[in-house]
C-alpha cells in the first residue's frame, strides 16, 4: 500500500562542495533526510525534509535509558547510471527485530521502504561511483518521551540520513582478543542493533588502538573462549578447505553481509560450517599452518581482511592479502552484485 510522503526540498544541494575522492567515513551528509513520528499508537507525518539539526529536549526518553536502535545499508550506482539497494528488506526485517526486543514500536514496511527510496532516488547524485565506495544509508529508531522514569516511551521518531563513503578500513587490519571485557550476554541484546551495544564497546576498543591494535575480536561472556564478533562486524575464518563463522546464538548480531557471503559460499560449492569455534581452536590451526584466511564481514567494511591476530600476546599473523581465495571472492562477489557488473542470483538488489 502507498503512502503520502511530503517532500520539502533543500533550495540549494551541497553536493558540488564535496571532494569525493577524499572522504572521512561518516563526516560528509547528503541533502535531505527522512521523518516519521510516532504517537497515539499511529506513525504519523511521513516527510522528506532538509538535513539538519533536530531539537532534543533535555529530558527525553532515549538520552537517559538508551531506547534506540539503527540500522545500516548501502546505495549503489549500475552501469546504467541508476540507484540502487542491497538487501534493504531484510535491513528492514531486522531493525523490527531490535525493535521488538528494546519495546519499541515495529515500522510499517510501506513507510519504512517507500521513505528509503523517495529519499535514495531525490540524493541519488551523491552515491559515489569510485570502487568501494557507497552512499551509506543510517535509519535509526529513538525514544522521545518528554519525561524522566523508567518505562517504555510512548512517542518516537523514525528518521533516515545519507552519507556518501568510501572504504571504511582501507587495508588489512591488526585484532586483539578480548578476555576482560563482555559485549553480550545470553538473554541480553546482543542480536539486536541497539546504541548501547557500540557505546560499551568503545573503552575496549580504546584500549587496544593504545596497544597498536585495530579492533578487538570479542569473545563469549562465560569462559571468554568461542570467537563472538571483531568490532562492527561478522567474523569468518578458513581453516584447511572449510569456512568457518560463529553461528547465531542470541549473542551475535544477524549480519545482512555474513549472510550473503554464505549463501555466496554455499551457491559456489565451499565447505562452510556455522558453529561455536574457540580461540583454542583457531591458535591450533595456525600452529599447524591450516589457518588460511580470518576477515570481518560488514555493510560498512564489506570485506575487512585480518592481518594479525593477536591472543594471550602470541601473534598470528596471517598469508599476504593476494594470497587469499576466500576473502578475495568474496569482496570481488559483493563488489559485483551491489554495482551489478556480476550476476545477482540471489535477487538481492533491488533499483530504485
Amino acid at each position: 500500500m502507498a503512502i503520502s510522503v511530503k517532500i520539502n526540498k533543500s533550495t540549494q544541494s551541497r553536493v558540488k562542495d564535496v571532494d569525493f575522492e577524499n572522504i572521512q567515513f561518516g563526516t560528509i551528509f547528503s541533502d535531505h533526510m527522512f521523518r516519521v513520528d510516532y504517537e497515539d499508537g499511529v506513525w504519523k507525518d511521513p516527510q522528506i525534509l532538509p538535513y539538519g539539526n533536530i531539537s532534543l529536549a533535555p529530558s527525553l526518553s532515549a538520552l537517559h535509558y538508551g531506547q534506540a536502535i539503527f540500522e545500516g545499508m548501502k546505495a549503489f550506482k549500475n552501469p546504467e547510471g541508476g540507484a540502487q539497494l542491497f538487501r534493504p528488506l531484510d535491513n528492514f526485517k531486522r531493525m523490527n527485530l531490535s525493535a521488538i526486543r528494546m519495546a519499541m514500536p515495529e515500522i510499517p514496511e510501506e513507510i519504512y521502504m517507500q521513505g528509503l527510496k523517495e529519499l535514495v532516488k531525490i540524493d541519488q547524485q551523491w552515491i559515489p561511483t569510485k570502487i568501494g565506495s557507497a552512499l551509506y544509508i543510517r535509519p535509526f529508531l529513538f525514544a522521545t518521551d518528554d519525561f524522566v522514569g523508567v518505562r517504555p516511551s510512548k512517542t518516537f521518531s523514525f528518521i533516515i540520513f545519507t552519507c556518501p563513503v568510501n572504504s571504511y578500513y582501507p587495508k588489512p587490519i591488526k585484532v586483539i582478543v578480548e578476555e576482560k571485557y563482555v559485549r553480550a550476554f545470553e538473554g541480553g541484546v546482543g542480536f539486536a542493533k541497539a546504541a548501547g551495544n557500540y557505546g560499551l564497546s568503545m573503552l575496549p576498543t580504546q584500549e587496544a588502538h593504545k596497544k597498536g591494535f585495530d579492533q578487538i575480536i570479542w569473545t563469549d561472556g562465560r569462559e571468554h573462549n568461542f570467537v563472538e564478533e571483531s568490532g562492527t562486524t561478522n567474523l569468518f575464518f578458513v581453516v584447511g578447505d572449510t569456512v568457518i563463522t560463529p553461528e547465531i546464538d542470541g549473542t551475535i548480531l544477524q549480519g545482512i553481509t555474513r549472510d550473503s557471503c554464505i549463501k555466496i559460499l554455499k551457491n559456489k560449492g565451499y565447505k562452510i560450517e556455522e558453529r561455536k569455534i574457540s580461540m583454542k581452536e583457531i591458535a591450533e590451526a595456525y600452529d599447524k599452518g591450516l589457518l588460511k584466511d580470518a576477515f570481518g564481514t560488514g555493510t560498512a567494511a564489506i570485506i575487512a581482511r585480518i592481518e594479525l591476530i593477536n591472543y594471550k600476546g602470541k601473534e598470528m599473523i596471517l598469508p599476504p592479502v593476494e594470497e587469499r581465495l576466500i576473502s578475495n571472492l568474496l569482496y570481488d562477489t559483493l563488489g559485483g552484485i551491489y554495482t551489478s557488473t556480476v550476476e545477482d542470483p540471489f535477487g538481492w538488489v533491488v533499483k530504485v
